[in-house]
């Protein structure tokens, strides 16, 4: 692209609302705010390659500036135009926590498309201007033929099933077999196969724009970049890294095609999104929107010295998520991709951030949650924490609000550990397996508050989970430092590859074990991508740097481990058909008229006998009573002691028990489809060590 404008057009005053970039009759308005500022450009750029704009609006204060906002209306400017702002003021950071600087080319926070195909990071944090390097915005429409397509808001909670993913990561390996591999448009080519393995919804490592380039200097230097997306600076924008056209300004119909044919196959769209930091790191990070305009509106200061920057997070900064026009602007983006986007619901990365107050300190009453919890735009869509963050904030199970749902870390480390066989923690296992009931019953909220997972992208995927006791992160360049040193895993015997055919056939087991309790479980189930074919990280357990076959799902997977593919898909179905595993309302143990059994009985190894007190038990058991007439009942059993045991099975008055999963057998015996199970006429089942065995009464 070049630049060969020439036009200068004409100006006159704007409205403050909305902030950002808006198409309206006779031209573009133009509004952004900055409370301190002194004085304020607009630049306008041709195209995103442009070195220098084609023109350059100054904004004087009397004419341009209502209250905390100054406007502009561009007349006659066309959508795709991109654009930039300076913006100069005071610096005086210590007392002020004013970090100004008018040389520097600033994006704009409310940008509904942006261009980084210039822009360097290193200029951004130098002295000096960084005109040719910036990143621009582009004046984008929202105007979208969405045919008769809404949020899914259809689906219960309690029937969701969640299959977490990377946009760019799921098509970019060369097998994948895509026209547009890495990209919005790519995820649009695989729905058959996330139609057939049955999810109700995937949730979205970050897709609003981040900064590629946002890495440590060790990292960098082993050619790595900022793969996951866990550095937001443009929260109404998609990534441009994923628009196959990103150019003029074409992101949001990408992203929006790509909703639409999702919505088509019945599977919704949830986003993890990222408001507890931003791209621009702490005192010596770039200057790219926050900072430039307001930054002691936008960041957690201390109060002693504004020059230094509160860190709950990690990464630097820490967004001030409850001053009000902070909290404004947060829920205006997040109704905005519900309103403009038909997405269908939210996962809030370090979410505990968004309860702390302005001094820091967490409020149950925080502003913004309360305010998502009630907006009408968002009624209907999945609202999900991450309860905690990174300054010792733990609120799974006390997050505040009753819509929102919370990733359970307590059902992943009980679950880990009782499959790794871990003695004396049935009882706990039994609180996660039915519910947790002791997180959310007595704030009145519902076995669907907790999103139950095994893996995510955080950690190990389920292969190396079962094959490695140790974490290997050597080639993110952070000396094996980074990443959660605390897994609760396995090896089965042998760190990493083994030709042992003993151990492997181990893990492939433990592999289904942890599949098969995760979708035998009450709440919401989440799979990570790429478990259900056991896609390995070769150990490393943090690879958020790693865009390249370690990151990558490969597709050829599906052929060498198509058995745990089966297994999944099968698991998923059974999951579907069994009414008893998808409770709304916690479990009481009590029986309803017409039942043959209550809506749960615990058992140990003996029926009746969970003996919740034994130290060394590995062994949990329960049967599950039909909810529905046409359901049938199920006895689950749950063996991760190193002996196999006899189960006996529970007396019934009518019909017969039916093996429906056996995770120690050959497939296909390791999940039979309800039309060719054999009946188990017999009063006892041996149970083999490390297994789940799963019976159906018919």
């Amino acid at each position: 692209m070049t630049d060969n404008t020439t036009t200068t057009y004409p100006i006159r005053p704007g409205s403050r609302y909305p902030a950002g970039a808006s198409p309206v009759p006779g031209g573009i308005n133009f509004s952004i705010y900055s409370r301190h500022a002194s004085h304020v450009e607009l630049l306008l750029f041709s195209a995103a390659d442009s070195p220098q704009p084609f023109q350059v609006i100054a904004l004087e204060a009397r004419l341009h500036r209502v209250f905390f906002f100054w406007s502009v209306l561009v007349e006659g400017l066309p959508t795709g135009t991109h654009y930039a702002w300076r913006v100069d003021g005071p610096a005086d950071t210590r007392d002020s926590g004013f970090r100004f600087d008018g040389e520097k080319v600033l994006l704009d926070p409310w940008a509904r498309a942006v261009s980084d195909s210039l822009w360097q990071r290193a200029a951004a944090e130098a002295p000096g201007s960084n005109m040719a390097t910036s990143m621009r915005g582009v004046v984008a429409s929202d105007e979208y033929d969405w045919g008769d397509d809404e949020t899914l808001g259809c689906i219960r909670p309690e029937r969701t099933v969640i299959y977490e993913m990377h946009v760019g990561g799921f098509t970019r390996h060369p097998n994948s077999g895509v026209d547009q591999p890495g990209t919005f448009l790519g995820v649009v080519e695989k729905i058959p196969y996330l139609a057939e393995l049955g999810v109700t919804h995937i949730e979205l490592l970050p897709v609003m724009a981040f900064d590629e380039q946002d890495v440590p200097p060790g990292v960098a230097q082993r050619g790595h970049h900022n793969y996951w997306g866990y550095s937001t600076h443009s929260f109404f924008s998609p990534h441009p890294g994923y628009c196959v056209s990103p150019y003029p300004g074409a992101h949001a119909n990408e992203f929006r095609d790509m909703v639409k044919a999702l919505h088509e196959a019945g599977i919704g769209v949830i986003l993890d999104v990222v408001f507890n930091h931003t791209a621009e790191g702490g005192a010596g990070g770039p200057l790219i929107n926050f900072k430039g305009f307001g930054n002691e509106t936008f960041y957690h200061l201390d109060p002693e010295d504004r020059r230094i920057y509160r860190d709950y997070t990690g990464c630097g900064n820490t967004v001030n998520c409850n001053h009000p026009l902070v909290a404004r602007f947060i829920l205006e983006s997040i109704e905005y991709w519900v309103r403009e986007m038909h997405v269908d619901g939210f996962r809030f990365d370090l979410a505990s951030v968004l309860s702390r107050g302005e001094n820091g300190k967490p409020l149950y009453h925080a502003p913004v949650l309360w305010n998502i919890e009630f907006s009408n735009v968002l009624s209907d869509t999945r609202i999900i924490a991450e309860a905690w963050d990174a300054a010792d904030l733990y609120q799974v199970g006390d997050f505040p609000g009753f819509r929102w749902a919370e990733w359970n870390g307590q059902y992943r480390d009980v679950v880990r550990r009782f499959v790794r066989g871990d003695k004396g923690i049935h009882d706990e296992l039994a609180r996660r397996f039915s519910g947790n009931s002791d997180l959310y019953q007595d704030d009145d909220r519902l076995p669907t508050n907790s999103v139950n997972y095994i893996t995510c992208h955080d950690g190990f995927t389920l292969h190396d989970l079962v094959s490695y006791n140790e974490k290997h992160n050597e080639d993110n360049g952070e000396d094996n430092r980074d990443g959660n040193n605390h897994s609760h895993s396995w090896n089965c015997g042998a760190e990493g590859a083994t030709d042992d055919a003993d151990i492997l056939a181990l893990r492939h087991r433990q592999a289904k074990n942890f599949m098969a309790i995760l979708l035998l479980s009450q709440g919401v189930p989440m799979i990570n991508a790429g478990d259900e074919v056991l896609r390995t990280q070769q150990g490393n357990n943090n690879a958020w740097c790693q865009d390249n076959e370690l990151g990558w799902f490969d597709w050829s997977l599906t052929q060498t481990n198509a058995d745990m593919l089966r297994f999944t898909r099968q698991m998923i179905a059974f999951r579907r058909r069994h009414a008893c595993l998808m409770h709304s309302r916690f479990l009481s143990g009590l029986e309803r008229e017409g039942q043959h059994f209550p809506d749960i009985t615990w058992h140990g190894e003996r029926l009746h006998q969970p003996h919740w007190e034994d130290p060394d038990s590995r062994v949990l058991a329960c049967t599950l009573g039909a909810v529905d007439a046409w359901e049938d009942d199920l006895f689950v059993i749950l063996n991760m002691q190193e002996a196999s045991l006899d189960m006996p099975l529970p007396p019934v008055a009518e019909g017969h028990w039916h093996l429906a999963i056996d995770t120690a057998g050959q497939a296909p015996l390791d999940i039979i489809a309800p039309a060719g199970q054999p009946v188990q006429d017999m009063p006892v089942r041996r149970v083999q060590a490390h297994s789940v065995v799963v019976f159906e009464r018919r």
